[in-house]
C-alpha cells in the first residue's frame, strides 16, 4: 500500500469513527481541516462572528442541509446552501439532527456525509497535486466558505470558494456572471419553497451575447430584463442604488464578464434574494427595528414582464385608463383587432407602403427608455456618439440606435438590426432611443414637435414636390380635361358659336378664378399622406403618365 493510499483509507477510517464518539455539547470552531471534521451540531464562525456556518432544517422541515446565514440577526436568515440538491434526510420519524458531518478531504475535497459516511451527499471536489494536511476550511466575514490550501506561513491559495456557487442569495461582493477563463458560469436560483431550498424554476444572471445584459428566467423563458450596463446603472433599473452605501461595478474584458455589489460600511448588511415566486428583492437590515426593510424589487409593475407589447411595441405605465401599448414610430399594429382588444403580444409592424434605407430617411428620438433588448445588438465603445446615426445609416438592416455608455455626455454606440423587443418607457431617469424612419413619418413627427433640422426641411420639400407632382397635377389635368369636354358638349347644342381662341382664354380665366376660390380646400403633405394611409398600395386607383393616383379619404 503506497503513502496516498494508506493516508487516505486513514481519513476514512476516522471519518467513520468520529460520529460515534462521545459527542460534547455543540462548540463554535473557527475552520475545518483533515483531522478536525464539523459535526451536525457544531457551527463555523467568521473572524468576526458577522456570519455562521452550520447544519439547519428550513420550516416544517426535518431535512438537514449545511447552510451560511448572519449570526448577528435573530431570525436565522440563510444566504446560501451547500447540499440544497442532497439533503440529509432522517431515516425514522425522528429528525435527522446529529447525524451529518461536514469534512476537508487532504486530496482536495469538501464533503458532507449523512448517515452513510462511505458516500457524500455532496462534495467540492478540487484537485490537487498531492494529498496534504495544509488545506483549511474557513468561513469569512463576507459570508464566503473557502478551502485554503495554507504553505508555510506564505499567503493561502484559494483552492473552492462558495461565492463562486451562489444559491438564491446575492450578498455584496459576490460576481454575477462568468469567468471566460474556466467556463463558470455564476447565477442565481430561487428555492422550490420556503420549506425546501431545492433548484427552482426562476434564475437570473447575465447573457454574455450582443451587448450584455441581464435577465431573469422562469425555466428557459425570459421573464424580466435589466437591460445593459450603461455606465452607472442597467438601462432598466433606473432607480439602481448607485451612492454612498452601494458601490456597484460592472466588467467585461477577455477574462470576466460579471457585476457586482461593493458596500462601503461593513455594518450594514444588505443582500439580494431571487424568492420562490420569481420576484428579485433588495434588502437592508434595519437593526432597530429588527427586520429587513425592502429597498427594490423586479418584476414588480406591469411594463416590466418581458416583452409585453410585443416586437417593436413600447409600454408605457403612465398612460392611465388606455391601453399602456403603443408601437413605436414608424410601425403599426400586427393585428388591429387584438391590438384594440388590448391583446398586443402580436406587436407591431412597419406600416403599410413605409420603405426605409431611401432617401431622407432619419430618426425620431424616444425619451426615457428602457432601450430593447440587446441580446442580438452591436456595439462599438470606440465610435463617437456624434457618428452613430451615420454608422446605422450606412446599413439597411439598422433600425435604431442608442449611446452605450451614459457618462460624460455619452459615447460609443449600440445599433439594433431586428425588431426591437422589450421597450419601456419610464417616468424618469431612461435612455433616449433614435428609431429609424422613412421621410413621411419623420415629417410627421417634425411637424408635431414644431421643428425640422435643416436635412430634414430639405427632404420635406423633395418629399412634397413628389407628392405635388404625383397628384395634383394629374387632379388639375383631369379638371381640365373634364371642363374641355362640358364646354365642347355645350358648344355643340348651343347657337351660340365660339372660337378656339376665345375657348382657351375662357378656360385658363375660369381655372385661374377656381384656384383663387375659397371653396377648394389646399392640403399640406401631412393630411396628404394621412388621408392616403401613408400612400398605401389599398388606395392606389391606377398610374397615369404623371403618375400614380390615389384614393384620399379626408376627416371633417
Amino acid at each position: 500500500m503506497n503513502s496516498t493510499t494508506k493516508w487516505f483509507a486513514m481519513n476514512i477510517i476516522l471519518l467513520n469513527f468520529l460520529p460515534i464518539l462521545p459527542s460534547s455539547t455543540s462548540i463554535a470552531i473557527v475552520s475545518i481541516k483533515p483531522n478536525q471534521p464539523m459535526r451536525d451540531g457544531d457551527v463555523l464562525l467568521s473572524s468576526n462572528e458577522i456570519f455562521a456556518l452550520g447544519f439547519f432544517s428550513p420550516a416544517n422541515s426535518r431535512n438537514r442541509y449545511v447552510g451560511v446565514w448572519y449570526n448577528k440577526v435573530p431570525n436565522q436568515t440563510i444566504v446560501w446552501v451547500a447540499n440544497r440538491d442532497n439533503p440529509i434526510i432522517p431515516v425514522t420519524d425522528n429528525n435527522a439532527s446529529g447525524v451529518g458531518l461536514l469534512a476537508v478531504h487532504g486530496n482536495g475535497g469538501l464533503v458532507i456525509y449523512g448517515k452513510d459516511q462511505n458516500t457524500p451527499l455532496w462534495s467540492a471536489n478540487v484537485s490537487v497535486s498531492s494529498p496534504n494536511n495544509s488545506m483549511t476550511a474557513k468561513l469569512r466575514d463576507t459570508g464566503n466558505l473557502v478551502l485554503l490550501e495554507e504553505d508555510n506561513g506564505l499567503s493561502p491559495r484559494v483552492l473552492w470558494q462558495g461565492f463562486d456557487h451562489p444559491t438564491n442569495t446575492l450578498l455584496p461582493f459576490v460576481k454575477l456572471g462568468l469567468d471566460r477563463r474556466s467556463k463558470l458560469n455564476r447565477f442565481l436560483t430561487s428555492w422550490k419553497s420556503q420549506h425546501d431550498p431545492g433548484t427552482g424554476n426562476y434564475s437570473c444572471g447575465i447573457d454574455p451575447s450582443g451587448f450584455p445584459q441581464v435577465f431573469l428566467y422562469n425555466g428557459q423563458a425570459p421573464i424580466w430584463r435589466a437591460g445593459p450596463w450603461i455606465g452607472e446603472r442597467l438601462s432598466g433599473v433606473p432607480n439602481m442604488p448607485y451612492n454612498f452605501i452601494f458601490n456597484i461595478s460592472f466588467v467585461n474584458n477577455q477574462d470576466e464578464l460579471y457585476i457586482v455589489d461593493g458596500i462601503s460600511n461593513k455594518s450594514i448588511f444588505s443582500r439580494m434574494v431571487l424568492e420562490e415566486s420569481g420576484v428579485l428583492v433588495r434588502s437592508i437590515w434595519h437593526d432597530q427595528g429588527q427586520q429587513w426593510i425592502k429597498y427594490l424589487s423586479a418584476p414588480e409593475g406591469l411594463c416590466d414582464d418581458y416583452g409585453k407589447c410585443g416586437a417593436n411595441g413600447n409600454c408605457d405605465p403612465s398612460n392611465v385608463g388606455k391601453f399602456e401599448c403603443t408601437c413605436l414610430p414608424g410601425y403599426e399594429p400586427k393585428s388591429p383587432p387584438n391590438w384594440y382588444l388590448r391583446d398586443a403580444s402580436g406587436g407591431c409592424v412597419r406600416k403599410n407602403g413605409v420603405s426605409i434605407c431611401g432617401n431622407g430617411d432619419g430618426f425620431v428620438k424616444v425619451e426615457r427608455v428602457k432601450v430593447p433588448d440587446s441580446s442580438k445588438s452591436l456595439v462599438n465603445m470606440n465610435l463617437s456618439w456624434k457618428a452613430c446615426p451615420q454608422e446605422c445609416l450606412r446599413n439597411c438592416s439598422c433600425k435604431a440606435y442608442a449611446k452605450a455608455d451614459e457618462r460624460w455626455g455619452g459615447f460609443g454606440c449600440v445599433t439594433w438590426h431586428g425588431d426591437l423587443m422589450d421597450t419601456r418607457t419610464f417616468s424618469n431617469a431612461g435612455q433616449d432611443l433614435y428609431v429609424r424612419v422613412d421621410a413621411i413619418v419623420l415629417a410627421q413627427y417634425a411637424k408635431s414637435n414644431g421643428s425640422l433640422s435643416k436635412k430634414g426641411k430639405l427632404a420635406i420639400s423633395l418629399v412634397s414636390v413628389l407628392v405635388f407632382l404625383l397628384l395634383v397635377v394629374p387632379i388639375s389635368y383631369w379638371l381640365v380635361r373634364r371642363k374641355r369636354k362640358g364646354k365642347q358638349r355645350q358648344n355643340k347644342y348651343s347657337p351660340r358659336v365660339t372660337t378656339r381662341s376665345t375657348y382657351f382664354e375662357d378656360s385658363t380665366a375660369e381655372l385661374d378664378e377656381s384656384s383663387m376660390h375659397s371653396d377648394i380646400p389646399f392640403f399640406d403633405l401631412t393630411t396628404i399622406a394621412a388621408a392616403t394611409d401613408n400612400f398605401s398600395l389599398a388606395n392606389k386607383l391606377g398610374k397615369g403618365g404623371f403618375g400614380s393616383v390615389y384614393k384620399v379619404v379626408v376627416f371633417e
